[in-house]
């Protein structure tokens, strides 16, 4: 493959994400609003962030590898303009939503990802929250479009972290709302809270990461209404433990997958059916969490979240 480096441009914005958290935390304290801090889980938060970095150093070569491999094998190069990496940019925020979206509605994918929801509280640190466990749900093949398509791997990667950096911003309370114009096309913190939250009418919304745009297109956009967000997973977890922050969902897959009795369709939705999904219907998903609310409530059929 030919040589080719960008910065690590997420380790390069570490400073960046420490000094804007301890702003955070100085206008919550002094204007008395705008979100709050449990120190239990903002440690749990930072102790994930690093975990996953660490993860990504030891496990990274398995996705480096693999887009080597298509990389050597692609006849096309798009070169390394200016507008080759805007336009790969805006096409891994396209692949960053279906990753997204995949991560809640595969179970196999959502248990990696859980962790990032498992905090009850919604700040800067929340953002830091990552997955130790990626490398092992295979999304990485949604990558494979771009190489294929002619963009270097390491460019794909470096937007990939332009992405990340961008959504540190959007884990706040402190904003409540953008411009309209900007609300419009980007994401934001507004529809980010919506996507953290476990009320009915939020579950399974605002997959963007940078462009709300897509959500728009794809039928999953929420807009943050009255009803106040409620965070966290609609099944919390109850601790601030690292290792069942980010295990626990696979150990719940583990649990389910070797009951007795259960035929090999039912051990393998398990894997691959929407959180929620259980063999004899005990369990709720989010579609079933709407529609029980929607019983309970029917003057909200047809409003957002229920349309």
């Amino acid at each position: 493959m030919a040589e080719l480096s960008y910065p690590d441009v997420t380790q390069l914005a570490v400073p960046v994400f420490i000094a804007a958290i301890l702003i955070e935390v100085w206008w919550i304290s002094s204007k008395k609003r705008g979100g709050r801090y449990e120190t239990r889980d903002a440690v749990t938060s930072l102790i994930m962030g690093a975990g996953s970095v660490v993860a990504g150093i030891l496990l990274g070569f398995v996705a480096w590898g693999f887009f080597s491999a298509l990389w050597a094998v692609t006849p096309l190069d798009l070169g390394t303009s200016v507008w080759v990496i805007a336009l790969c940019f805006v096409l891994d925020d396209l692949r960053y939503y279906w990753v997204h979206r995949f991560g809640h509605r595969v179970r196999w994918v959502w248990a990696s990802h859980v962790n990032h929801h498992s905090s009850q509280h919604y700040n800067l640190t929340t953002a830091l929250r990552q997955t130790w466990t990626g490398t092992f749900t295979f999304m990485m093949v949604l990558r494979a479009p771009l190489i294929l398509l002619g963009f270097h791997p390491a460019m794909v990667l470096f937007v990939g972290g332009l992405n990340l950096i961008y959504q540190f911003w959007i884990h706040t309370e402190a904003i409540t709302k953008m411009p309209r114009w900007f609300e419009a096309v980007m994401n934001t913190p507004s529809h980010h809270r919506v996507h953290h939250g476990r009320n009915a009418r939020y579950l399974d919304a605002n997959y963007a990461g940078v462009f709300i745009v897509w959500d728009k297109m794809f039928g999953t956009f929420v807009p943050e209404q009255d009803e106040k967000v409620d965070y966290g997973l609609v099944r919390n977890i109850g601790t601030f433990n690292p290792l069942r922050v980010a295990f626990h969902e696979w150990q719940g897959i583990w649990r389910d997958v070797t009951q007795q009795g259960l035929t090999w369709r039912e051990r393998l939705m398990y894997c691959v059916a929407p959180p929620g999904w259980s063999h004899d219907g005990s369990r709720d998903t989010s579609e079933t969490i709407k529609a029980k609310h929607l019983a309970r409530n029917p003057q909200d059929k047809g409003t957002p979240g229920f349309s």
